[in-house]
């Protein structure tokens, strides 16, 4: 099977173990935050924070739609919204817009954010 676009066939369980590996980052992000304290380097908490919804979003795509996003983070909310359709509330859409936004400066960006950082979490 040749596959076009930023997807590729996958499954629920593969979709299971994307969400243990999500709660892993989830984890992981709480316990930076918790830690951190004023100049705090906020570039490894938001680029947690991104990893784990990426996480999230592949197991929601692999179990409702049977495939996940691969190499294109920015189309990772029209796999999203294929997979959940009007299930996939606007208002989740934004946040994980916004978080998505944030991985290119977090991960590899030359600047430095120190914590804290705007709320990644914020619908506003």
């Amino acid at each position: 099977m040749t596959r076009s676009g930023p997807s590729k066939p996958s499954d629920a369980r593969h979709g299971a173990n994307r969400l243990i590996i999500a709660r892993g980052f989830l984890e992981s992000a709480k316990v930076q935050i918790s830690s951190a304290q004023a100049g705090t380097l906020g570039n490894p908490i938001a680029a947690t924070v991104v990893n784990a919804a990426i996480a999230y979003t592949d197991a929601l795509t692999a179990t409702f739609a049977n495939k996940i996003n691969q190499n294109d983070h920015a189309a990772v909310i029209k796999t999203l919204r294929d997979a959940l359709g009007n299930r996939l509330p606007k208002s989740q859409e934004t946040r994980l817009t916004r978080i998505l936004g944030n991985k290119d400066l977090a991960q590899y960006g030359a600047a430095s954010c120190c914590y804290p950082t705007r709320n990644l979490y914020s619908s506003s």
